[in-house]
């Protein structure tokens, strides 16, 4: 293994990035909901479960090996 190795490779970085786009999309779809105080379908079922799959895909990709 090389001493300056990044524990990361090219696929594991770019499933991070997709997995910051979800949670981050996530967010915003929550945030766009017009239901007083987010009690909508985005804020209540979609936007979470947008999130979710976000950390998800996070998760595999720092487990996944380079």
């Amino acid at each position: 293994m090389k001493k300056n190795a990044l524990p990361f490779g090219k696929n594991n970085l770019t499933l991070m990035i997709v997995g910051i786009v979800l949670v981050l999309g996530g967010f915003v779809l929550m945030s766009m909901d017009s239901a007083e105080f987010g009690f909508g379908t985005l804020g209540l079922t979609v936007g979470p479960l947008v999130v979710v799959s976000g950390f998800i895909v996070e998760f595999f990709a720092i487990l996944r090996k380079p």
